[in-house]
């Protein structure tokens, strides 16, 4: 399987598994615990997670990687919505703002892109998670023309939702190394 194909497989696949869990275990849980809140966001939003480290992982090479898994996502939620030019926009929102934050910390000379001779600066995606979820919820809520209250339960969603995936793969890799 060439690279390209592959990328894009791992990437939508991740992308979707982790739509899945968000929408399907902890969206019920949510509404059981927060039955009032008005908002239909996400208060944990994963998939946001799998954006930022695809681009990370990745560069500009993960918009087409993310690009088959949130459509997908979007036709689960939306169904024939999706082609809507609001969703449409939406799409393209949420696969390029996160490489575009990427590139343009590099560009002012923060490249953050992993490299064999160096760290990672697990901080600094986390950085540059926050900023990208802030610019995401900002103009897919233009675009969907949400209330307040959406920018406010994406954002937390976003952010959570980075926070907890980078912390569950922490110890997944620790486990990992431990046993092997």
């Amino acid at each position: 399987m060439n690279r390209w194909a592959s990328d894009t497989f791992f990437a939508s696949l991740a992308y979707v598994a982790a739509s899945l869990v968000t929408f399907e275990i902890l969206m019920p849980l949510q509404n059981e615990f927060f039955p009032a809140y008005p908002s239909h966001a996400s208060l944990l939003f994963l998939p946001h997670g799998v954006r930022v480290l695809a681009a990370w992982l990745l560069g500009w090479r993960a918009i087409f990687a993310l690009l088959p898994g949130v459509f997908v996502v979007f036709a689960m939620v939306g169904g024939w919505d999706v082609f809507l030019p609001s969703r449409l926009l939406a799409i393209a929102i949420a696969v390029t703002i996160v490489p575009a934050v990427f590139y343009a910390c590099k560009a002012v000379g923060w490249d953050l892109f992993p490299r064999s001779d160096r760290n990672p600066c697990w901080p600094c995606v986390m950085g540059v998670g926050i900023v990208t979820s802030v610019l995401v919820s900002i103009l897919t809520n233009t675009a969907f023309g949400s209330t307040a209250a959406e920018y406010v339960a994406f954002l937390i969603g976003d952010i959570s939702g980075l926070f907890f995936l980078m912390l569950g793969l922490y110890f997944a890799f620790r486990f990992a190394e431990r046993r092997g």
